[in-house]
């Protein structure tokens, strides 16, 4: 090694050990690397965990040029699986991606990754990719996309929030606008909501409120909203800027008919937020979680004001919440 060499590389270790003594104590690797579990579908192949990769090429990993779904399983059954897989293949159309496996064999892939790793209840990461390319945008320079399914476990936040509601906060951080990158395509590139999913840690909180550039609400870094006031559930209709979320759409139409609610889309201005009756989050991850304190900061480390939500979780959130339990713990798991 020539002694330039030997200097560049004993920069690199420096540079790196100093990197490493900096990380905070939980700043862990997680999950760990090492492990062979679960077995992972990539490209045909199951894989075990620590040998599933993806080219250093691949434009999902380069630009974020791909889609994805986080999908539940509930008793060996795929929760709401036909419209996930409707807005699997709608998104890819909409990026203009040709996902390489059809319907049938897609949901076979999921199935073998639920039986391979015996997890009858779970959560499936499916991510689609452009694929492997050269560098630079071209999509023309992909010729197969790349296909990834995990069938593994997700908890987003602690069990006690479930009882008590969670603190969240008003991000500064407007939500993309629709015109510039529709939130309605479920696609990798999730740096608007990771940016500001920072700002809740900045002040302790695990999720966000994120407005529009007109001052709507539209959701949260990774969940829908939703707001009741006198009896009647409020959501951000789809047009202000949100995911269509697969959770959403159940608490609108099977609860709410299940327990004679009513839920009417509708713009909504945070002060309408703040002065709701009870207000909660929906997700595949998440399922239904009460927010029981809504923050908002200046944006230079200081809360500006802190209103409480009701009182925890709110009598008809948490009726929701028992419906939504009772029907993915009982025999009858719907995956249409």
């Amino acid at each position: 090694m020539s002694s330039k060499a030997a200097v560049a590389t004993k920069a690199v270790h420096t540079h790196a050990a100093s990197a490493a003594q900096q990380q905070p104590a939980h700043a862990s690797v997680w999950p760990p690397l090492t492990e062979e579990f679960p077995y992972i579908y990539v490209n045909g192949q199951m894989l075990p965990k620590n040998k599933a990769m993806v080219s250093v090429y691949d434009h999902g990993l380069l630009y974020g040029d791909g889609i994805f779904e986080g999908i539940r399983i509930y008793n060996g059954k795929i929760f709401k699986l036909k419209q996930h897989m409707d807005r699997l293949y709608r998104c890819a159309d909409q990026i203009r991606l040709k996902i390489p496996v059809d319907r049938d064999e897609m949901i076979a892939i999921q199935r073998e990754c639920i039986t391979r790793n015996n997890i009858p209840d779970g959560y499936i990461r499916l991510v689609v990719t452009r694929g492997y390319g050269g560098l630079g945008l071209d999509p023309r320079r992909c010729p197969t996309p790349a296909v990834i399914c995990i069938a593994d476990q997700i908890r987003l936040y602690a069990p006690e929030f479930y009882e008590t509601g969670m603190r969240v906060i008003v991000a500064n951080r407007p939500k993309t606008p629709v015109a510039c990158l529709d939130p309605r395509i479920k696609s990798l590139n999730y740096l608007n909501n990771i940016l500001a999913k920072c700002e809740a840690i900045d002040f302790g909180c695990d999720e966000v409120i994120m407005l529009n550039l007109d001052g709507f609400v539209t959701e949260g870094s990774g969940d829908n909203i939703f707001m009741v006031k006198g009896g009647t559930l409020y959501t951000p209709p789809s047009e202000d800027g949100i995911l269509e979320g697969v959770t959403r759409e159940f608490v609108k139409k099977d609860l709410c008919s299940a327990l004679g609610l009513t839920c009417i889309e509708k713009h909504l201005r945070l002060d309408d937020l703040l002065t709701a009756d009870e207000a909660f989050l929906t997700g595949t991850a998440a399922e239904l979680i009460a927010v029981s304190q809504i923050d908002q900061h200046d944006g230079k480390g200081t809360i500006t004001k802190a209103t409480k939500i009701g009182h925890g979780e709110g009598p008809i959130t948490k009726k929701l919440r028992m419906k939504f339990r009772e029907i993915v713990t009982g025999p009858n798991v719907p995956e249409a």
